[in-house]
């Protein structure tokens, strides 16, 4: 076996691991995919000798690959909310956050579109996968007590946001209002029932802004007509059915009982990875 031969065997060996960490990093499996493939093209260009640790050398390179992606989609204007300020939280256990980084579906993704890229870096690499603070800190550029304030403020913006199952008659009051001033064309409704903040993303792109995903969510009255609530992966959430399947759902976040995040599936493949109940 030659030593690329070798050098590839051991890649793929990470390869998942890898994949996971990209695709919570990014929320896009296609652009996970090209991280990873990033990676490798690192790898195979680098002299890895005396590396001990590979995986997480290769998990170091994803990092900053997926750091560098976010901070481009930050300077095109597809900007995650504002940094958040609260104290800091305690520390999870490592194997709790372990078995959440292999349960977590949209409704995580969703929330972490409202962290800025290096609190979504830290979140994801500690709290979701294990990684020191003294390699998130240099992927960062930053020092160890700095990466642990990052997590801590996201992981604080997340359980925030995520709102425990006892608050789903709430979001539900908030979505139908939010529905019935769609289907209205009710400016005014809809800007009452969004964050001044909201991000609203689909497969065509990202708004941000009250007025912006007023604008936008006004315009589609005649899918607002059709829609109905569900869940999505246990969140409060709407979809629009076609012969029984959903053709399209809106997963929510919400802050301060104004919805925060929207994220619009329309692609198949996306949609044949959610959990769509109706309710």
């Amino acid at each position: 076996m030659s030593d690329n031969e070798f050098l590839a065997e051991r890649f793929e060996a990470y390869r998942g691991h890898l994949r996971a960490v990209a695709y919570r990093m990014l929320g896009s499996a296609a652009e996970a995919e090209d991280a990873v493939q990033e990676a490798w093209f690192r790898l195979s260009r680098s002299d890895t000798r005396e590396v001990e640790n590979l995986g997480g050398w290769l998990t170091t390179v994803v990092g900053r690959v997926c750091l560098d992606m976010l901070r481009s989609r930050r300077s095109r204007g597809e900007e995650s909310l504002d940094s958040w300020q609260p104290a800091p939280s305690a520390e999870p256990d490592p194997a709790q956050s372990a078995l959440l980084a292999d349960s977590v579906g949209l409704a995580l993704l969703v929330v972490l579109d409202t962290l800025s890229p290096a609190e979504r870096l830290a979140f994801v690499l500690h709290d979701l996968f294990g990684v020191p603070f003294e390699e998130v800190g240099g992927i960062l550029g930053r020092n160890p007590a700095a990466a642990r304030q990052l997590a801590s403020r996201a992981r604080r913006r997340v359980r925030g946001v995520q709102a425990p199952e006892t608050d789903l008659a709430r979001q539900r009051e908030v979505v139908d209002a939010f529905l019935a001033a769609a289907r209205d064309g009710d400016f005014d409704g809809l800007l009452a029932v969004l964050d001044p903040d909201v991000v609203a993303r689909s497969e065509g792109g990202v708004n941000s802004g009250a007025r912006r995903v007023a604008a936008g969510a006004a315009s589609f009255a005649h899918l607002a007509r059709v829609a109905r609530p569900v869940l999505v992966d246990g969140a409060t959430g709407l979809a629009v059915f076609a012969d029984g399947r959903p053709e399209r759902v809106l997963a929510f976040g919400f802050v301060a009982d104004r919805i925060s995040v929207i994220d619009i599936v329309s692609e198949p493949s996306r949609l044949a990875d959610l959990t769509v109940e109706e309710v």
